[in-house]
């Protein structure tokens, strides 16, 4: 049985025109297909134009989060994925091209930093969910300060993404898409924390990136209901 792929040949592939064809071919579908069915509201786009090294934060409460954060975005967009993921060749080719970036479990908490933060600094656009694993509910309860590692180490600033309805359209261990009406609400760029940080100041930059968060994903939700 074959190893999965590993982080030189998974940006190897995303460096190719092929991946990027299918990359945008995805994008279409989503923008075509899946956002429609989810009759998804928008509000805040304009802050998703911007160059150069970006953390974008959504809260995290479904597996179409990321799919909803895609298709918004015109800039191709880098995530990191559990190694499990790539593995046969053919799916560790769809996620690659997709964006995705193998880690370990187990050693996932350093080496996703060492990744995130080499993507980062490349110039690229990546998807970090602050919150860590999905979550439930309509309260962000508190961010890992990684988030906010990764912008003191890389200078990007930071997206608060809010993302309503997603929860509902597809729980945890559904298998379909429910027609459930969606909102996404981006919020205006965080600058990045400026010197060398302590664990202090680092947890007091990350309840602030949480409240922010905060903000955007009732703005989600009430653009959502409303």
């Amino acid at each position: 049985m074959s190893e999965p792929k590993g982080q030189e040949w998974a940006t190897a592939v995303q460096a190719t025109r092929r991946a990027a064809v299918f990359y945008l071919f995805v994008r279409t579908f989503l923008r075509l297909v899946i956002m429609p069915w989810l009759r998804l509201r928008e509000r805040g786009l304009e802050h998703l134009d911007i160059d150069g090294p970006v953390i974008l934060a959504p809260v995290h409460r479904s597996n179409l989060d990321s799919l909803v954060v895609a298709a918004v975005c015109d800039r191709r967009l880098r995530a990191l994925g559990k190694q499990s993921l790539f593995k046969p060749a053919a799916m560790a080719w769809v996620n690659s091209a997709l964006g995705a970036i193998p880690v370990k479990r187990g050693e996932a908490d350093r080496e996703a930093m060492r990744v995130a933060r080499a993507v980062i600094k490349q110039g690229e656009m990546m998807i970090v969910f602050p919150e860590g694993t999905r979550q439930s509910g309509r309260t962000v309860e508190g961010v890992f300060d990684g988030t906010a590692y990764l912008a003191s180490k890389t200078g990007a600033p930071i997206i608060p993404i809010g993302i309503a309805g997603t929860e509902a359209a597809m729980p945890s261990g559904a298998k379909f898409i429910r027609r459930v009406r969606c909102a996404v609400v981006v919020g205006e760029p965080i600058a990045p924390p400026i010197g060398r940080l302590s664990r202090p100041a680092l947890s007091e930059f990350s309840s602030g990136v949480s409240a922010r968060l905060q903000e955007v994903f009732d703005e989600a939700q009430s653009l959502a209901s409303g």
